[in-house]
């Protein structure tokens, strides 16, 4: 820590009523992916208010800003995503969703808060900043295909001046509150989607032997699919095939023309994505023609697997153990089959993702739910967390 300085934790406490307000605001109008125009405002206001330069898109709701564009030293860019989700709010909060059927279900309400409170201690403490800080407030992380990290990347987010390190964090309901996860290397899973539409020949139900009967086909394909997990990848290299939708048929008695399969595949590896996508495709044909019918299918490639930089995320992790008390930064043990398109980052700069612990004893909670309520006490150590990241990235470049 410079000298004459405070640590990030104490400053990030003193900015708590203003990411308490920041973060209030934010949960009660959540917009989903590409919709965050409001979002954006609230983001506009709170960083005027602290004075620090911006850049926005006609065509596209993220925002880029900089702190500290005269210093020349490591640039390091520090991201939270944007958007909300299709989900009916059951907290009880206070300040709960104003919109029935949107909900800031993933914390990124909190994410936006952290940044914007590491933004302002990191505006207010100049000797903590040793380069340029990049605040990247991306949206449609949710989106879950494209996202919205590629486009901001193509918007230039990266440049001028060129990023050199990367930052992001997620809340993560299985971490005390008031720890933060690392690991380095594969954190998260690369998530792909199918589409198999199975097509029979409709008829009586009394009379299935005249099909073939696309339910039938359909179910064997589901369960062949599984094999792929247990026969066809190593046993010790992470796979995921998961079918979601199974749509087809109109009454008891009628067998229909035709059912439609959606689904996921995560996988860690890419040549283990590349070996999921021909087995998929080659098991969906061989089991449909034995059993007479036609398949069209549809695969497409979501966000890749997040890995962790080695090198820059035990230099962050360094640095959180001096900032938080080396018991409150832990290392994961495993990684997620969840996806997250921060990845892209990381696939052009070094970096690193973290877990901000929101676990709380007797109170469940789980992403993505109806009661989802991160502890605003998060907020305090997010900021923080994002300012000694910087700060570490910046002092002791790996």
């Amino acid at each position: 820590m410079p000298r004459g300085r405070e640590p990030w934790t104490v400053l990030a406490r003193r900015a708590l009523p203003a990411m308490r307000a920041w973060r209030t605001q934010l949960h009660m109008e959540p917009e989903l992916s590409l919709k965050e125009e409001k979002t954006r405002e609230k983001i506009l206001s709170a960083l005027g208010e602290l004075g620090i330069p911006y850049r926005t898109f006609d065509d596209f709701p993220g925002v880029v800003a900089t702190i500290g564009t005269d210093r020349s030293g490591p640039v390091v860019a520090l991201r939270a995503d944007m958007d909300g989700l299709p989900v009916t709010e059951a907290t009880g909060l206070p300040f709960a969703s104003k919109f029935p059927g949107r909900m800031h279900a993933c914390g990124h309400d909190v994410h936006m808060a952290c940044l914007l409170g590491a933004a302002a201690i990191l505006s207010k403490n100049p000797t903590g900043v040793a380069g340029p800080i990049r605040l990247l407030f991306q949206p449609a992380e949710e989106e879950g295909n494209l996202g919205g990290a590629l486009p901001l990347i193509e918007r230039g987010a990266l440049e001028k001046p060129t990023v050199d390190y990367v930052v992001g964090q997620h809340v993560d309901p299985s971490l005390p509150l008031g720890t933060v996860g690392w690991r380095a290397g594969p954190l998260m899973a690369a998530a792909d989607f199918f589409r198999i539409t199975v097509r029979g020949r409709g008829g009586h139900a009394a009379t299935p032997h005249q099909g073939p009967d696309a339910i039938l086909i359909a179910s064997e394909i589901v369960l062949g699919l599984q094999a792929l997990v247990s026969r066809v990848r190593d046993p010790v290299d992470p796979a995921v095939v998961s079918v979601g939708s199974f749509h087809g048929g109109t009454r008891h008695n009628i067998l229909p023309d035709e059912v439609v399969l959606e689904g996921t595949v995560r996988t860690l590896r890419p040549s283990t994505r590349d070996l999921m996508e021909r087995s998929l495709k080659r098991r969906t044909r061989a089991i449909a023609s034995s059993l007479g019918a036609r398949v069209r299918i549809v695969y497409e490639r979501g966000y890749p697997a997040l890995q962790n930089h080695p090198a820059a995320t035990r230099t962050v992790a360094e640095a959180l153990s001096i900032e938080l008390g080396r018991k409150n930064v832990v290392e994961v043990d495993h990684p997620l089959m969840g996806a997250e398109d921060f990845a892209r980052y990381l696939e052009r700069v070094p970096g690193t993702f973290l877990r901000l612990g929101v676990g709380v004893p007797d109170r469940p909670a789980s992403l993505h739910s109806a009661t989802f309520a991160p502890d605003e006490r998060a907020l305090v150590i997010g900021a923080a967390t994002l300012a000694a990241a910087a700060e570490g990235l910046q002092r002791s470049p790996p």
